[in-house]
């Protein structure tokens, strides 16, 4: 350890940062962040260097890591995702816009021609990939609740049947949690005869648990995707951004290169890679199991249920997608957002009942809009 110090000015600032964080992560409704967390009895790891750097499953010259609880983390949404058992590979990212970047990478190696198609309720961030990867793509039309207009689909993909399809499937869109349906999207393949395709999903809001719900969505590896990504810190929770990507091995296998600075493979979007992260994911899976994230789907769900019946108490017509932890209702005032911190756009907003949100905070963000409606404009 050093002796530096902080200042007396400079420790006022960090203690009134904590206070801020503190304030700020109880208030918010509007984004999909779950602070139920603890990872207390890891802080004895924050005083190390952990670095998964290269490809989890190769060892690398420096050990100073968390590759074994990385390839649990895989092991586990393989799973879960209904993955050959020897066609996977994957690993922890910094997100879901990681996630989706790699997915839309391995889509380009392997059809470096392609036509990308995504809906137009698709997160910024896949216009911002597609841009990186100079692919070409073509937005769809949405439907009213947010998922893929599949006739609009079907239409863009015909006259464009020479070229291979890659097609980004939201599993939880940003706004309505609206799931596209990857069998509907895979029937307009097999009715068009394109042959080559891949289908990447978009899992990073509602991917986590989406295979808890019944009936189960078409999102996942035995419903025809080739890769998925996710966010760790969503609905499992994270004090560090991050997320999972899985992929078919085969595809992964098509960009891996060795590099022998580090003693491993180059199969990542960063190399260099956080440790800490599939730390935190690795306790948080062993700590609650399947039985555990199943619990917390049901509760997070109730609670949304729980928050369109009071918001339409009130006079507000809210909405929800089946089986949706997103509540959709008209855009509030920017005071009101401001204090719950939601997101708006296109003239509504929503509150997102991720893990750690309650029925008491749902009164609480009612009785605000009520207090609100009742001051005379």
């Amino acid at each position: 350890m050093n002796d530096f110090t902080l200042s007396a000015a400079d420790a006022v600032e960090m203690n009134n940062l904590l206070s801020d964080c503190e304030r700020f992560t109880t208030s918010f409704l509007g984004y999909p962040v779950a602070k139920d967390f603890d990872y207390s009895p890891l802080f004895p790891f924050l005083q190390y260097p952990l670095n998964n750097l290269g490809d989890p499953y190769i060892s690398s010259t420096y050990a100073v890591g968390s590759r074994e609880m990385e390839k649990y983390v895989i092991s586990f949404f393989a799973d879960l995702f209904r993955a050959e058992p020897d066609n996977y590979w994957g690993y922890v990212t910094n997100g879901g816009s990681e996630g989706n970047l790699y997915g839309l990478y391995l889509a380009r190696e392997i059809y470096p021609k392609g036509m990308v198609y995504y809906s137009e309720s698709t997160h910024y961030s896949v216009q911002k990939n597609i841009h990186l990867l100079n692919l070409p793509g073509i937005i769809i039309k949405s439907q009213e609740n947010g998922e893929m207009n599949y006739d609009d689909l079907e239409e863009a993909i015909r006259p464009n049947r020479h070229l291979p399809v890659i097609i980004l499937a939201n599993i939880g869109t940003t706004m309505t949690e609206a799931r596209d349906n990857v069998s509907e999207i895979k029937a307009i393949l097999r009715k068009l005869a394109i042959r080559h395709h891949y289908i990447h999903a978009d899992g990073a809001l509602s991917g986590s648990y989406a295979a808890f719900l019944d009936p189960r969505p078409a999102f996942d590896f035995a419903d025809g995707v080739d890769s998925i990504a996710i966010s760790g810190h969503k609905f499992i929770g994270s004090p560090i951004p991050c997320g999972v990507v899985l992929a078919k091995k085969t595809h992964r296998d098509r960009i891996a290169r060795s590099v022998a600075y580090i003693g491993t493979l180059d199969t990542t979007i960063t190399g260099s890679r956080n440790g800490h992260s599939p730390l935190f994911l690795w306790y948080a899976l062993k700590s609650m199991g399947i039985t555990g994230l199943k619990m917390r789907a049901e509760n997070s769900l109730a609670t949304a249920a729980y928050a369109v019946e009071r918001l339409n108490e009130t006079g507000i017509a809210a909405w929800r997608n089946p089986n949706a932890i997103t509540v959709v209702f008209p855009a509030p005032s920017a005071v009101c957002c401001r204090q719950f911190q939601l997101a708006a756009e296109n003239g509504i907003s929503h509150i997102i009942c991720m893990p750690g949100i309650g029925k008491s905070q749902i009164d609480r963000f009612v009785a605000a809009l009520q207090q609100e409606a009742a001051i005379p404009a």
